[in-house]
């Protein structure tokens, strides 16, 4: 466990830097905040086109791997619908709960996974994002119709056609289609693209940290332990017991627990906001989740290294 804490400290380490620079002023918020577009609709697009269109996606090991990512995340999410219900509390803070126990820092797994199992295992979390990604955010996006419905459903539409245009699902599919053709990879192209997916994992992980916001903290504590219990406690064990289950490869089952372990993503505060949802609650639980998964990362990372092996 030791060992597993000391490879991930310097990701989280990375994550405090950039929590740092941006409270200091350093360099200006507008340079984060053009960071967090350069990510979102360059640097990430660029790797996981590079490494979808030129992965072996004919794998037996995939379709065990995406049924128990999507174990994981189905039950998590099943969870905060039913805490955010148990709670009756409104539809605002039901949807943060369902979103704080379900949604996951994909740039985390993605560094996470590269820091433990190198490239094999940077490759996995990329599959893992594009085999989850386009679902989790459809899956949200219906969730807030059900529990946060509204006039005319315009919010709704406004959020499905921001996905129809989301930089990261078109990226993943023209992957595919590159690798169903046999096109990748593409002579000078793919290696500039490549190029660019380096500077994806460090620049991402400053701009995690620089979106972090420790005020609001005092938000209800309720909602936020039982997001944090559903994300960190709930998904794992699914991951865990569908990666028995089916009887996945050892590295596949750990690169899968890496995204059960994770804390919320920062895009579930930017859907709080876009969809009227308790955005500052939304806030608080992605802040705190992000330091308790330093502490809970190591203890289900040693445990899925116990139970499968390398």
């Amino acid at each position: 466990m030791l060992s597993i804490a000391l490879a991930i400290a310097p990701i989280f380490l990375l994550i405090v830097t950039g929590y740092v620079l941006r409270r200091g002023g350093i360099p200006s918020m507008e340079f984060w905040n053009l960071n967090d577009r350069l990510v979102y609709f360059v640097l990430m697009p660029a790797l996981f086109f590079v490494r979808i269109s030129e992965a072996d996606l004919s794998d037996p090991v995939l379709i065990p791997f995406a049924l128990t990512l999507y174990a994981g995340f189905f039950l998590a999410v099943a969870f905060g619908i039913a805490a955010a219900w148990w709670l009756r509390r409104g539809g605002a803070v039901g949807t943060s709960v369902m979103q704080g126990a379900g949604r996951f820092n994909t740039f985390i797994a993605l560094a996470v996974a590269e820091a433990l199992h190198g490239l094999p295992g940077l490759q996995l979390a990329v599959l893992g994002a594009a085999v989850l990604v386009p679902l989790v955010n459809l899956t949200v996006v219906s969730a807030f119709a059900v529990m946060l419905p509204r006039p005319g459903g315009r919010v709704v539409r406004g959020a499905a056609l921001s996905l129809a245009t989301n930089p990261l699902i078109l990226s993943i599919l023209a992957a595919i289609a590159f690798n169903a053709l046999g096109w990748a990879p593409i002579p000078v192209i793919s290696e500039t693209l490549a190029v660019l997916g380096q500077a994806a994992l460090p620049i991402m992980l400053l701009c995690v940290g620089a979106n972090l916001k420790i005020r609001g903290l005092s938000a209800d504590w309720q909602p936020m332990a039982l997001s944090a219990i559903g994300k960190l406690l709930v998904f794992p064990l699914a991951i865990l017991a569908a990666a028995a289950l089916l009887r996945l490869d050892p590295l596949a089952a750990q690169v899968a627990l890496i995204y059960g372990a994770l804390p919320t993503g920062v895009a579930a505060y930017t859907l709080a906001r876009q969809l009227n949802g308790d955005a500052p609650l939304m806030a608080a639980m992605i802040t705190v989740q992000t330091a308790l998964a330093f502490a809970v990362m190591p203890l289900w990372l040693s445990l899925a290294a116990r139970l499968f092996g390398n």
